[in-house]
């Protein structure tokens, strides 16, 4: 049975001034899970430093406000629209003025998953999702960013996508194989279902959890697009389609999400195993 519940159910812990953080998914919430997913939340003028341990492997999204991440090679703006990689190793303080919403997570043991992560460390990485090219469904009109592949960021523990559903929209039932699955949501309302009677209506704030092989399949709301992220730890988990005729083909547009040049090249692929994207 796939897990589902809102951030606001979840206790908030201080991990600074004005620093507080809720642990979503962890081994207690998953057992066997093997990575950790925080939401923590900057007061104005809060700050909150991040020291990754030599054999972890960490990464963030940010959801609202922003701030400026301090390292020891210099400062770099953060906005609400970044995703950022801090390789094993990393120590840096992200301090905002007006506060800020982020989603953190960590890989422990990131070498049972991504070996050469250890002996070849990537270095830090920011992206804005905004600037990433845009793909649509060859079946309708979802569309797809990603902002998390092995050729993005080097590494292979993790992979992330930017997903948004338009009023209507379906994917039909599959599963995936060989890792963790879950969904942050973001914007709009909609409804995830999983295995045979599962229903679970989303909204902004949710989390959703699928184990391994668990059939699922998601549909938009009625009004405005659902926006969620969703990550696999680790990358290669594969997606296998319930019906193979209605595996889904994803189509670059050629433009990134404000319609401008994306920042780089993705050609047309199928999302069954996956593609190097």
């Amino acid at each position: 049975m796939a897990i589902h519940f809102n951030e606001s159910e979840v206790a908030t812990v201080p991990l600074a001034a004005g620093v507080g953080r809720q642990r979503l998914l962890d081994a207690a919430r998953v057992p066997g899970v093997l990575f950790e997913l925080d939401r923590i939340v900057l007061a104005p003028g809060a700050a909150v430093t991040f020291d990754i341990a030599g054999d972890a492997l960490a990464w963030f999204q940010m959801i609202d406000g922003g701030g400026v991440l301090h390292m020891p090679q210099g400062g770099v703006e953060v906005v609400s629209t970044h995703i950022g990689l801090l390789p094993p190793g990393f120590s840096g303080t992200l301090a905002s003025e007006s506060g800020a919403t982020l989603l953190f997570a960590r890989v422990p043991d990131v070498g049972t998953l991504d070996a050469p992560v250890l002996a070849s460390p990537p270095p830090f990485r920011l992206v804005d999702w905004r600037e990433e090219p845009l793909l649509k469904s060859e079946h309708d009109a979802r569309k797809r960013i990603y902002i998390v592949t092995p050729k993005m960021f080097g590494v292979r523990a993790i992979r992330g996508e930017m997903i948004i559903y338009p009023p209507g929209t379906t994917c039909p039932v599959h599963h995936h194989e060989g890792g963790a699955h879950f969904m942050y949501f973001i914007a709009g309302q909609g409804t995830c279902y999983a295995g045979d009677d599962q229903e679970m209506q989303v909204k902004p704030g949710d989390v959703v959890y699928y184990h391994d092989r668990e059939p699922h399949w998601v549909k938009g709301g009625d009004a405005g697009d659902m926006i969620f992220s969703e990550f696999f730890v680790p990358s290669a988990v594969a997606t296998v389609w319930a019906d193979p005729s209605k595996i889904c083909t994803w189509i670059p547009l050629g433009v990134n999400h404000r319609g401008g040049a994306p920042s780089r090249t993705i050609e047309k692929h199928a999302h069954g195993p996956m593609a190097e994207v």
